[in-house]
């Protein structure tokens, strides 16, 4: 492996002792087809000097990082799942492979996803197919591009075996995904310490997580230091739940194990962009109470966090983890404001008139079922491109009494210092999207005779738009 100073290995998560997570065997795969690296983000964790064949054996047969883990490590933990309790959980189908650090000194882990059986499989192949890692690299791609702190897709490789599903075409190809990401420990993690009664890990995991992840949160006490814990964790997660409603997200699955303790969103199932703005749209099939609905996403997070106070009743106050949850709700909408702001380009003024216009916007999106991302790119910059917009192909709607609120008072939004609105991305007539469509489109050329210039094509055409929003910047 060529050196690189900016390579720091860690395996801090071994700290934690046994009781947290297991030793496993990778699977050993029949193939190791490269598909797709993160160049960029290997850059700033100093893994872009590997060649293709250094790449494949660390990411496709997992051979050890220098400095990290020997071994990989399956995660423990519970979860609920649809509300319903399941203490039969834990990394089922992926692993902790190694752990590093970012320029900025944030300790990162890259985790699989479909790298092999593990004790917590249930009975699962512990495979993940490659239709499901090509949707989760354009997910992750599109999300950071629209400013949502996400997981990163770091590798993903074909692994050459014929997988049986039930929800497409089999037999199917299989894949081994690793993603990076700012932490796996997860409210679920803490639900597991909590059923087992153990009170002692508990604290530990507190101290963990506050000295690693959350250093705002650290605190002499530990009745003190778990409260903080709790309010930083119901913050960063009030901010990323706001993300996804200015990005026109829906994540699909929001399990307790799926919601980790650094509001960094990870793990892209049956997940899907709005085509229009619909607070009933779900993204998972199976989700047929629209339970996670994209409207019922901060509700969700709300009684998520609730799960997790719970776990730590045993560390602190009861009477101050309520008064933390009873903020989540003002959070979230400050950190709505931030987000849509961003996305549109323009300053927040006062609250009043921020409130109006917010208000206005999704009215309109809703009174008309205009596409979401189309109106999000044409109101981008405030005055600066309103003549364009209202000369362009959505025109006439915006012409119509229903938007007529929003478009005065865009009228009076000039851009915000750091909106790139001269980007040529800004320049076209129709944004970049991800909708459900488009991604079986380019899927079916991979199937039918393995043409990847699709799928290379429109993660192309999102780095555009990551370079022109400007939310995730080159190293």
């Amino acid at each position: 492996m060529p050196a690189d100073p900016a390579y720091r290995p860690e395996r801090i998560h071994a700290d934690l002792g046994p009781a947290f997570s297991d030793p496993v065997k990778p699977a050993a795969f029949p193939a190791a087809i490269l598909r797709y690296r993160n160049d960029r983000w290997a850059r700033r964790v100093g893994l872009a000097g590997l060649d293709d064949a250094e790449w494949t054996g660390h990411f496709g047969r997992f051979e050890p990082l220098p400095g990290s883990f020997e071994t990989p490590l399956a995660l423990r933990y519970h979860g609920h799942q649809f509300r319903s309790y399941n203490p039969d959980l834990g990394d089922g189908r992926g692993f902790l492979f190694a752990q590093l650090r970012d320029e900025a000194g944030r300790l990162l882990d890259l985790g699989t996803k479909g790298s092999g059986k593990t004790p917590y499989s249930r009975g699962g192949d512990g495979r993940l197919t490659l239709k499901g890692g090509v949707r989760e690299v354009l997910a992750t791609a599109m999300l950071e591009a629209l400013g949502v702190e996400t997981s990163k897709s770091f590798s993903l490789v074909e692994t050459g075996e014929a997988l049986h599903r039930n929800d497409e075409p089999s037999p199917t190809r299989s894949s081994v995904l690793v993603r990076l990401s700012h932490g796996h420990i997860r409210i679920g993690t803490f639900q597991r310490l909590l059923a087992e009664g153990d009170t002692k890990s508990l604290s530990r995991l507190v101290q963990h997580c506050t000295h690693h992840y959350l250093p705002e949160a650290r605190r002499e006490s530990m009745e003190e230091e778990a409260l903080a814990f709790f309010d930083a964790v119901a913050g960063r997660t009030a901010r990323m739940t706001a993300q996804w409603f200015a990005a026109g997200f829906v994540h699909g699955v929001l399990n307790t194990d799926n919601i980790n303790i650094t509001g960094e969103s990870f793990d892209y199932g049956p997940y899907r962009f709005l085509p229009f703005y619909d607070p009933g749209f779900t993204a998972a099939y199976f989700d047929q109470t629209g339970l996670y609905a994209f409207g019922r996403q901060a509700d969700t997070l709300a009684w998520n966090l609730a799960r997790l106070a719970e776990c730590l009743i045993p560390l602190t106050a009861q009477d101050g983890l309520e008064a933390v949850l009873d903020t989540f709700g003002d959070r979230f909408w400050a950190e709505l404001r931030t987000a849509l702001f961003r996305r549109l380009g323009i300053t927040p003024g006062d609250m009043e008139a921020d409130t109006l216009l917010i208000r206005a916007l999704f009215t309109a999106l809703r009174q008309t079922r205009a596409p979401f991302e189309a109106v999000m790119f044409d109101l981008h910059g405030g005055a600066a491109r309103l003549g364009k917009a209202l000369a362009g192909p959505r025109a006439a709607l915006y012409a119509g009494g229903e938007f007529a609120p929003v478009i005065a008072l865009c009228r009076d939004r000039a851009p915000a210092p750091d909106a790139r609105t001269d980007a040529a991305y800004f320049g076209g007539d129709e944004p970049e999207t991800l909708l459900y469509d488009e991604i079986e489109a380019l899927w079916a050329p991979i199937a039918e005779r393995d043409s990847w210039i699709g799928f290379a094509a429109k993660l192309t055409g999102i780095d555009r738009v990551r370079q022109a929003y400007g939310f995730a910047p080159d190293p």
